[in-house]
C-alpha cells in the first residue's frame, strides 16, 4: 500500500468519525473508533494465522457466502476446538472466537442485528481473559459499550454501534489493510483526535515533528553522532509514553529488528490501553514490548525498583514528553530515593526535573536521553538551579535545543529539548536556537522537513552558525551562574548595516540629476502645449 493510500485511509476514517460522533466528546468517540480498528487488526491477524495452522482444512467458501470460514470449521470440528485454540494461544498469544471476529461483527452491523452490543462486550471480555494476560489483560476496560453517551436505551446504543461499525467497515473495504496501513491509520486518527482535544492532547500525543527530532537524536551514535545511526539498540524507554507514538518512531528508524525490547510507562489507564493497542497494530509482537500502567514519579514499577546496582535495568535510549510543570507531592523519604539523592528534589510546583532525573537514573553509560521540557528548566532558581548545576558540573548536559512556541495542541508556550549523556566527549554544551524557524499555521505552528533536518544536522555535526547555534565552554556557563537561557549564549539581534557615506552621496547626486532631466523634459512638453512650466 502506498504512503498516499495510507494517508487517504486515515482521512477516510477521520471523516467517518467526524460525521458520526455528533455531540459526543472527541475523547470518548476516539476510544470506540480506535478499539474497533484494533479489533479489525486482531481479527485479520488471527484469521491469517488460523488459515496457516489449519492448512487445507481451512474452509473455502463461495464469494456470495456471508458465513465466516472459521465459524464453519468450528461447527464441523467441535471436538478439535480446544486443541486448536491452545495452539493459537501459543503461536499468536491471543484467541478470538468466530462470532467475535471483525467480519462477523461487521455482518451484524450491516444487518442491524439486535445482539451486536452484547456480542461485542462478550468478544472484548473473551480476548482479555483468554489471551496472553500481561499484554491483553484489561485492554478494553475503558470501552463502555453501555454508556448513555451512545444512547439512552440498549436499542438506541445498539443501533448507534451498528451505524458506526458499518461505516468503518465500508471505509476499510476500499483499502488494502495490511499491518502497516492499519497502524498508520491508527496513528493518523490519534493525531486528529489530539488536534480536537485541546489541553487533554498533551496526555497522550507528541506532535510528529517533535517526535521526529527526539527519535533521530537517540538513534544516532551517542559518542560520535557524526558516524550515523547505531546498528542496534538493546532497549528503548519512554517513562511517560502516552499512546506510544514516540517509541514507535524510534522503532521505525531502527527497523523492526533494530531494537531488542521497547519499554513504556503510562499513568492514565485509557492512554495505557491505547499504547498497547498501538504497539500491536504496528506489528510489534507482545514479546517485544512491555508497557506498565503506573505512576512514574512514585516509581511503582517493580522492574525499576531493583536495589542491587548490578541488576538495575538500564536503557540505551530514553525519550520522553512528560507533563509540563506538573505539581507533585514528594515525601521526606524521596530525598533518599536513589534517583534523586545525588541531585536533590524538584520543587512541588514543577516536577520537570523529577521526571528528568528518573529517566537519567536508568540511562546506560553509553546511552542517550532526549526529553521535552518547558523553558523554565533552563533558568529557574532554587532547587532547580542546584539540580541543573550538578548535571552541568558532572558533564551530563550535552545539548539544549530551543523550539518555537505553539507547537503543541495542549499549550502555546515555547519548549526545549535537553539531550543528556552519562559519558559525553565534548566538554562544552551545544545550544541550538530554533525558536524562530517555523512555518505559521492556523492553529499550531509547524516545523517543516527542512527545519527538522537543520536541527538534526546541527546536533549531529555540532555545527556553529551565527544567531542559530553555538558551542559554549563550561567556564562561560559558570560565569552565568549555570543559567542555560539560550538568549544568554546566542544573540538573535540583527545588527544594523554600516552606511557607506561616499556611496550614499554619489547615489543622491545621480538621483538629483535624474530628477532634473525628467523635470526639463516635462517642461518642454508643457511649453509645446502652451502651459505654464514647473518652477
Amino acid at each position: 500500500m502506498t504512503e498516499q493510500n495510507q494517508i487517504q485511509l486515515g482521512k477516510t476514517l477521520w471523516a467517518i468519525a467526524d460525521q458520526l460522533r455528533g455531540a459526543m466528546d472527541a475523547d470518548d468517540f476516539r476510544d470506540y473508533m480506535l478499539s474497533f480498528l484494533f479489533l479489525r487488526y486482531l481479527s485479520d491477524n488471527y484469521e491469517t494465522a488460523a488459515k496457516k495452522e489449519l492448512g487445507s482444512d481451512y474452509p473455502k467458501l463461495a464469494s456470495d457466502d456471508s458465513r465466516v470460514p472459521l465459524a464453519v470449521w468450528y461447527a464441523d470440528n467441535t471436538a478439535d476446538v480446544p486443541v486448536f485454540e491452545k495452539q493459537m494461544r501459543r503461536k499468536v498469544h491471543y484467541c478470538v472466537q468466530p462470532q467475535h471476529l471483525w467480519s462477523s461483527i461487521a455482518h451484524m452491523a450491516r444487518t442491524q442485528h439486535a445482539g451486536l452490543l452484547n456480542t461485542l462486550q462478550e468478544g472484548f471480555k473473551y480476548i482479555e481473559t483468554e489471551s496472553f494476560q500481561s499484554t491483553f489483560g484489561g485492554l478494553f476496560s475503558e470501552i463502555d459499550l453501555g454508556s448513555p453517551k451512545l444512547g439512552k436505551t440498549y436499542t438506541e446504543r445498539n443501533a448507534k454501534l451498528c451505524v458506526v461499525i458499518q461505516k468503518i467497515a465500508e471505509g476499510l473495504a476500499d483499502f488494502s489493510t495490511n499491518v502497516d496501513a492499519l497502524g498508520d491509520a491508527y496513528e493518523y486518527l490519534i493525531g486528529q483526535f489530539a488536534a480536537g482535544s485541546g489541553k487533554k492532547a498533551g496526555e497522550f500525543y507528541t506532535p510528529q515533528q517533535i517526535s521526529d527530532i527526539l527519535s533521530t537524536i537517540v538513534t544516532l551514535d551517542s559518542q560520535e553522532p557524526r558516524t550515523g545511526v547505531r546498528q542496534r539498540l538493546d532497549s528503548v524507554m519512554d517513562f511517560a509514553c502516552g499512546s506510544g507514538s514516540l517509541l514507535l518512531n524510534v522503532r521505525k528508524r531502527m527497523g523492526p529488528h533494530g531494537i531488542g525490547k521497547i519499554y513504556g510507562q503510562e499513568k492514565n489507564i485509557t492512554t495505557y490501553n491505547l499504547a498497547r493497542m498501538n504497539m500491536l497494530l504496528h506489528g510489534v509482537k507482545d514479546t517485544e514490548f512491555e508497557i506498565f500502567h503506573g505512576d512514574t514519579l512514585a516509581n511503582d514499577w517493580d522492574m525499576l525498583r531493583e536495589l542491587n546496582p548490578a541488576k538495575k535495568p538500564a536503557f540505551d535510549a530514553i525519550v520522553a514528553n512528560p507533563p509540563f510543570s506538573y505539581r507533585w507531592e514528594p515525601n521526606e523519604a524521596m530525598a533518599d530515593d536513589v534517583r534523586f539523592k545525588s541531585h536533590g528534589l524538584a520543587p512541588k510546583s514543577a516536577a520537570d526535573f523529577a521526571f528528568l532525573l528518573h529517566g537519567f537514573h536508568f540511562l546506560k553509560d553509553e546511552g542517550v536521553m532526549a526529553i521535552i521540557l518547558p523553558h523554565g528548566v533552563l533558568f529557574r532558581g532554587g532547587a532547580e538551579e542546584r539540580i541543573r548545576k550538578k548535571l552541568l558540573m558532572d558533564g551530563h548536559i550535552d545539548t539544549v535545543i530551543g523550539l518555537p512556541s505553539n507547537l503543541f495542541y495542549s499549550t502555546g508556550i515555547p519548549v526545549c529539548i535537553l539531550v543528556l549523556k552519562k559519558c559525553k566527549k565534548p566538554d562544552d554544551v551545544l545550544f541550538i536556537n530554533a525558536a524562530e524557524h517555523f512555518a505559521k499555521g492556523k492553529r499550531q505552528n509547524q516545523l517543516t522537513d527542512e527545519h527538522i533536518a537543520k536541527i538534526i544536522k546541527t546536533y549531529q555535526f555540532r555545527e556553529e552558525e551565527a544567531r542559530y547555534s553555538r558551542r559554549v565552554e563550561m567556564a562561560e556557563i559558570e560565569k552565568n551562574d549555570f543559567n542555560l537561557n539560550i538568549s544568554r549564549y546566542i544573540s538573535t539581534a540583527v545588527s544594523e548595516a554600516e552606511i557607506d557615506l561616499a556611496a550614499t552621496h554619489a547615489e543622491l547626486v545621480e538621483i538629483e540629476k535624474a530628477i532634473a532631466a525628467a523635470k526639463h523634459k516635462h517642461n518642454d512638453f508643457l511649453q509645446e502645449l502652451g502651459l505654464r512650466a514647473l518652477p
